[in-house]
């Protein structure tokens, strides 16, 4: 990362504008220091077009730029591209700064001795990153060499991390993997006319044998190794080069990025990296273990920080655009029939997925197309949190115990935008599936991503807008650990809430409903639940006293029980949605009662 020039005269940097090249839409997010505090003005969106037939980054961005500019009457744009530095008050901006994952993003491969020590510590080094790991290469991967090759040949990263050996060790068997590239000669993603980066991260015994190996075919850089020895990882001196690669490699060669980089004095930030970033800012703030999404058109990324570890992953192959077919194709079409409370013919809904995939910056049309959609991100993010799960627990540095989370948070066009904040709610809660006492949390207009790099320039600034205009408090789920007997008394518990105003509300809590109670944000009511044998939401099993806060969708009573299951019959399971939509006042009730 290069110096920062902006640290001092950071009291002069009065506007702010951020860009976010995504994969199906550009967006743009101007602030401003209004009465000596940040705060978001505006924002725009246009879709993307770093692909064919345009092939220029910037033109989607500019018509994001345009209208922020008709919304707030303040020039941004010059032929030359964004105005800096500013003119006068209502022409031109201080900072510009922008993120990207447009043209799928960071892709790369990663390579090691083994597949559950060297190779896993390459894959979490590269995540880390932010990029997409598009393969994992290891000697007892079970994969022939012949079927590696061939792989390598096939597959067209944006770069490859080699790691392997300890700093103890000769690294010899390193040498095969540098022998297997030169004879799979594979090629970069973007721009035939460069040589791929590689960055060996392995044992340093082993690094002239590489520089002599892969040095004249390719463009290689040697850093300090991630696994030092079997007990100690080093990966910040990787993903430093990453990403210092990423820009001058990647970057410099995908459509119209040279024009962009020319307007900012901040290094463009992959999207997933200022995602992370603001992730782990929100629980350090907050003083928490937290659990986040950013659902994407084409990858949806999970990240986790359990005291003070933290773990991002990415599923390339799950988003809602580019990438929904995907979802459809890993989660079947049963499980998002499931969460539909109406009935819909397989090859429609299929046609609907496709119809996204063809057309990514369409919005739905109806109530139906809205719950197939929604029904979709449920998968993707559950799909997307058991990916990581499996990788934390590769780790081995720590076990995701959903009753130690304290904090889930989502951010990402489809979760930012839902008609009803008690739909991102949900989400959220259907994908994780929390246990025990929760809050959520939403980015407000999905401009995480540009306060992640705001972070870096302007801490300042960052904190203001995360505090006042990004976080929405969604409000604290409720979830009830435990299954039901068939033929058991459905009246598992009860629910005692003393409100701020002196109030007691008294709610029974009955198996496989899932409510909500009214409190605000800002409100901190004293919540007492008592249980029947073998259930309950944490604390001591049967009984629980806790003080919680309030949100937009106020406190969620999910008693549906963990793990959550849905009736087989598809009449009972409709049926049962219906129910949960209705009590939770999910879409109009009008609606909803067409569809019983």
């Amino acid at each position: 990362m290069p110096e920062k020039p902006l640290t001092k005269n950071l009291e002069n940097v009065r506007v702010i504008l951020a860009t976010d090249c995504g994969s199906t839409t550009s967006k743009a997010r101007l602030f401003k220091k209004l009465n000596e505090e940040y705060r978001f003005v505006a924002s725009g969106e246009a879709p993307t077009t770093v692909e064919a037939p345009l092939e220029d980054v910037t033109i989607g961005v500019r018509n994001a730029i345009r209208e922020v500019e008709e919304l707030t009457g303040h020039k941004l744009l010059s032929p030359e591209g964004v105005i800096s530095p500013r003119k006068r008050d209502n022409a031109g901006v201080d900072l510009f700064i922008t993120t990207s994952s447009a043209g799928g993003g960071l892709q790369m491969m990663v390579a090691g001795i083994t597949e559950t020590i060297t190779a896993s510590t390459a894959e979490r080094t590269a995540l880390g990153a932010g990029a997409i790991v598009m393969d994992v290469m290891a000697y007892d991967d079970g994969r022939e060499v012949y079927q590696k090759i061939q792989r390598l040949r096939s597959l067209r990263p944006d770069m490859i991390l080699i790691a392997g050996g300890t700093d103890e060790s000769q690294g010899s068997s390193l040498s095969d993997i540098g022998e297997m590239l030169l004879v799979a000669d594979p090629k970069p993603r973007l721009g035939s006319s460069f040589k791929l980066p590689i960055i060996f991260a392995g044992s340093v015994n082993a690094r002239e044998a590489m520089k002599k190996l892969l040095g004249g075919k390719f463009a290689l850089r040697v850093v300090d190794n991630v696994r030092p020895s079997l007990n100690v990882e080093n990966l910040e001196p990787a993903r430093a080069l990453i990403h210092e690669f990423f820009m001058e490699h990647v970057m410099s060669q995908a459509p119209g990025y040279s024009k962009l980089i020319k307007w900012t004095p901040v290094p463009i930030m992959p999207t997933p990296l200022g995602e992370g970033a603001m992730f782990q800012t929100v629980a350090k703030e907050y003083g928490v273990n937290l659990l986040g999404a950013g659902l994407g058109g084409a990858t949806t990324n999970i990240y986790s920080l359990y005291k003070g570890n933290f773990l991002r992953t990415v599923s390339a192959n799950l988003g809602m655009s580019y990438s929904l077919g995907n979802v459809l194709k890993e989660a079947t079409v049963e499980n998002i029939k499931r969460w539909l409370p109406f009935e819909v013919d397989e090859s429609l809904l299929c046609d609907k997925i496709a119809n996204k995939v063809v057309h990514p910056t369409t919005v739905p049309q109806t109530l139906e197309d809205l719950m197939i959609e929604q029904a979709s991100a449920r998968e993707a993010l559950r799909l997307s949190f058991q990916h990581h799960q499996r990788l934390v627990q590769s780790s081995k540095r720590y076990h995701i115990d959903l009753m130690k989370f304290d904090l889930i948070g989502g951010t990402g066009g489809l979760l930012s935008n839902a008609p009803r904040r008690i739909q991102s709610a949900l989400m959220l809660i259907d994908g994780f599936r929390p246990e025990g006492i929760t809050r959520l949390i939403q980015d407000s207009v999905f401009m995480m991503p540009h306060l992640g790099v705001l972070l870096t320039y302007h801490p300042q600034a960052a904190m203001q807008i995360l505090e006042k205009d990004c976080l929405i408090k969604l409000g604290t789920c409720l979830a009830l650990q435990g299954q039901l007997d068939e033929g058991g008394d459905p009246h598992v518990g009860r629910l005692t809430v003393k409100m701020p105003d002196g109030r007691r509300l008294r709610e029974n809590i009955v198996f496989g409903t899932i409510k909500r109670l009214p409190l605000g944000v800002g409100e901190v009511a004293d919540v007492e639940v008592r249980t029947s044998w073998g259930f309950g939401v944490g604390g001591w099993l049967g009984r629980m006293h806790s003080r919680i806060e309030g949100g937009v969708a106020g406190i969620v009573i999910d008693a549906r029980g963990r793990p959550l299951s849905l009736p087989d019959d598809e009449e009972g399971r409709r049926r049962k949605i219906l129910e949960w939509f209705t009590d939770l006042d999910l879409y109009p009730r009008e609606a909803l009662k067409e569809m019983t």
